[in-house]
């Protein structure tokens, strides 16, 4: 923006000089060049009334007393009827400007100047018009320099008022320009910025509130399972799924847990550094019978003994709702791959379905949207809780579907702590 400002500014300036300084040019040449001849021809009615009044007074019209009365760069030629013609000065060579003027007695007196005296003139003046000019440029390249760093700052600062607020943070910044229509602009990003605070302290009251309300009625039920894990001894069956069922309902505490601390603290991380392959072995254990159910198989393949960060409970959430769209919406054998890329540990879902609609693709991630008559926030909630720890869940291929969650295999390095001593 700086440089269209100083260029724009700096193209009209020229052409302005270029209008008027030529027009100016042209009529200052034309003045002096008048001037000159007027001046030349004064010489010469002056030179006439010299010779006419040396004639009246009976005195000899020659050199000797007319060389002192010319001008210094000028040529003059005195013709008197009876008497030899009288040259002053020193003729000029090339072009000239001459006047010639006539006496009552005959008597004629003819002046003549360089033309190059003239064109030095007009060189001067042109100089002087050219440094105007120049002067001129440099003041408009000046203005325009102050006028595009008071424009140019006041938009970047906005750019990063309006990014910080979409980097999530909505506090109003209050700064004007003393532009009206920049400080409009500033007025409605800070009434953005308020609107967005309320509205984020309003979701995070939410979250607290559900997630406390949810905290006690699982923490009954996870009693209660315990209670029938340590009762039914004669029931190996019912004592299995009890611990399935406890083991689920702890990772939905987890879950809460979670909630309630970003609710919170937005700031606060829980990724510790733990088993990949234990995680996924509790999903498989209680996923396979719902898909032996629909006489469908579930294959395990890839790298073993993979270590990733995390929070335990996050990673098993969103496989579960991988798991669970390959069911309802999937067919074939579910096979759960496990690679390393770089730094990342990679657990990959597919299976022989439908796979997502060409339509959807990568929106496939956003709530609300589903090509299967569903809520559509589940792929939304797991990719929010994958990102939450530093990882990322894609969707690497349509049809057959193959979904990618991605996790670092190392802790990220922690800033320091600040204590506070009082």
């Amino acid at each position: 923006m700086r440089r269209r400002l100083i260029t724009s500014t700096l193209a009209v300036v020229l052409v302005v000089i270029a209008v008027f300084g030529i027009s100016l040019v042209i009529v200052e040449a034309r003045t002096i060049q008048s001037s000159a001849h007027d001046s030349v021809q004064s010489e010469a009615v002056r030179m006439v009334g010299l010779v006419e009044n040396r004639l009246l007074a009976g005195e000899s019209v020659d050199a000797k007393g007319l060389d002192r009365q010319i001008s210094a760069d000028r040529y003059a030629v005195v013709s008197v009827p009876g008497h030899p013609q009288v040259r002053l000065g020193e003729r000029p060579s090339g072009a000239v400007i001459s006047s010639t003027e006539h006496g009552d007695h005959g008597e004629s007196v003819t002046v003549q100047e360089p033309r190059s005296t003239v064109s030095q003139e007009i060189g001067r003046t042109l100089l002087v018009i050219l440094a105007v000019a120049l002067l001129a440029v440099l003041a408009a390249v000046a203005l325009a320099v102050r006028q595009a760093r008071r424009l140019a700052s006041p938009l970047t600062d906005l750019a990063e008022t309006a990014e910080r607020l979409g980097s999530g943070d909505p506090r109003p910044r209050h700064r004007r320009y003393g532009v009206p229509e920049l400080d409009r602009i500033a007025d409605v990003l800070d009434a953005s910025a308020e609107r967005i605070g309320r509205m984020l302290t309003a979701e995070r009251r939410l979250a607290a509130d559900a997630s406390h309300q949810l905290r006690t009625p699982l923490t009954a039920l996870s009693m209660r399972l315990e209670e029938i894990v340590a009762t039914a001894d004669d029931h190996e069956a019912v004592k299995e799924e009890a611990a399935i069922a406890l083991g689920q309902v702890e990772r939905l505490t987890d879950v809460v847990q979670r909630l309630l601390t970003n609710s919170r603290d937005p700031r606060t991380g829980s990724a510790v550094d733990f088993d990949l392959d234990e995680v996924i072995r509790q999903q498989v254990e209680e996923w396979r019978q719902a898909f032996q159910g629909e006489g469908r198989a579930v294959e395990l393949s890839g790298t073993r003994g993979l270590r990733a960060v995390g929070t335990p409970g996050a990673v098993a959430q969103v496989l579960a709702t991988l798991i669970e769209n390959s069911l309802m919406h999937g067919a074939g054998t579910l096979a759960l791959h496990t690679r390393v890329t770089g730094n990342q540990a990679v657990v990959e879902v597919s299976d022989g379905g439908p796979g997502v609609p060409p339509d959807l693709g990568a929106r496939v991630f956003e709530r609300t949207v589903s090509g299967r008559n569903s809520t559509g926030l589940g792929l939304a909630v797991a990719r929010d809780l994958a990102e939450a720890d530093g990882g990322r869940l894609e969707l690497l291929q349509q049809r057959p579907p193959v979904f990618a969650l991605f996790l670092a295999q190392e802790m990220p390095p922690q800033p320091p702590r600040e204590e506070v001593i009082g």
